[in-house]
């Protein structure tokens, strides 16, 4: 029975930036991932939107990894040339509720050490966004965009070079300690295999849970159990009619229908947010719905041809109508599990949070070692 010292279940961008970080001091790393691409779910189903941290309550994981995920993200970026723009984000507000709650977004970032934000007027505002329709806005100057393909294949090629090993089209369907360590029974096309490993990590997005629940922990008792929130995207046709991200004040499972303009140029409207009970990747919202939406902030919409995109959905731990949940990102070994590390509801800022999520799980598995 082939015998590693770090097995990452999931290959999306969390498993192989972790992957990547471990691989810097720590050998016998293997990365394991169902789908015959590394980064084939939530990472390549998403805005594309480096977040600021304003929107997660202070001293939560979200706020925190994303805030120093921001930083490390565009350092990454810049050093490795990922396609990236840092253009702004302004999060507008019509009526005095919504003005309300911009403020406290801003007072919250301001808490997080989120640097730069700046209550704007509408006028201010439209001078930046001409078609742009608000009574204030809060403008986030470190909120961008990156193409997440480039990030996975970028922490792929680190985790080759460092002698690690990404295994695509591999299945773990079972989890059991030993005494020798943790035993995988993995599902590939050759075949079901074992393998024997020191240390696992849970980073199997939407199917952590499950993951979870295979090594023996009762999830629904923990808080552990995900929700699939889906949102579907459209895409504007024709001229771009803003340049800076643009989203509405946040409301239900996600921030609200924002405009994204992307690296090819165009702009991606989306996503709402509902619950589902399975994977299914068709959009299937009213794009009329969308146009209203979006028309409330950016009129000229209204009249633009707006086409279908994309969909994605979000491993939520929070589920309809509960109240804000953070990460779960835990070394179990007061569960009787040591060397089992869970990183479960990795949604929104996950992309952002990325770097920063290595960067602490590294931290864990090195002070276990102590």
């Amino acid at each position: 029975m082939e015998r590693a010292n770090i097995v990452v279940i999931g290959g999306g961008l969390i498993g192989l930036s972790v992957a990547a970080k471990l691989s810097e001091r720590s050998k016998g790393i293997f990365v394991l991932e169902k789908n015959s691409k590394a980064g084939q779910e939530t990472s390549s189903r998403n805005s594309g939107v480096i977040h600021s941290g304003i929107h997660y309550p202070r001293g939560s994981l979200k706020a925190t990894l994303s805030v120093r995920g921001n930083e490390l993200l565009y350092d990454l970026c810049s050093k490795y040339r990922i396609s990236h723009k840092k253009l702004g984000k302004l999060t507008v507000a019509i009526g005095e509720k919504e003005i309300a709650e911009i403020e406290r977004l801003k007072k919250q970032g301001e808490e997080n050490g989120v640097p730069g934000l700046k209550m704007l007027e509408g006028k201010e505002a439209k001078e930046l966004e001409p078609n742009l329709h608000s009574d204030r806005a809060l403008l986030s100057p470190t909120s961008g965009i990156i193409e997440a393909s480039e990030l996975v294949n970028h922490y792929q090629s680190i985790i080759s070079l460092n002698g690690a090993f990404v295994s695509t089209s591999t299945e773990v369907v079972g989890i059991s300690l030993k005494k020798t360590g943790y035993e995988l029974t993995c599902r590939a096309a050759g075949g079901e295999f074992n393998l024997i490993a020191d240390t696992v990590i849970n980073a199997a997005g939407l199917n952590s849970d499950k993951i979870a629940a295979m090594a023996g922990l009762d999830i629904n008792r923990l808080g552990y159990r995900l929700y699939y929130c889906k949102g579907d995207y459209f895409r504007i046709h024709g001229a771009p009619p803003i340049k800076h991200l643009v989203y509405p004040v946040p409301k239900g499972g996600g921030l609200g229908i924002h405009a994204t303009p992307d690296l090819s140029g165009s702009v991606k409207i989306g996503p709402n947010a509902y619950y589902v009970d399975k994977l299914d990747y068709r959009v299937t919202t009213n794009v009329e719905d969308f146009r209203a939406d979006v028309g409330r902030y950016l009129p000229t919409v209204l009249d633009m041809n707006i086409q279908e995109d994309s969909s994605g959905i979000r491993p939520k731990l929070q589920g309809p109508g509960d109240s804000f949940r953070d990460f779960v990102i835990s070394e179990e070994a007061d569960k009787g599990l040591s060397g089992f590390i869970n990183l479960i509801g990795i949604e929104s800022p996950g992309l952002t949070a990325t770097p920063a999520i290595a960067e602490l799980v590294s931290d864990i598995y090195l002070d276990k070692l102590k």
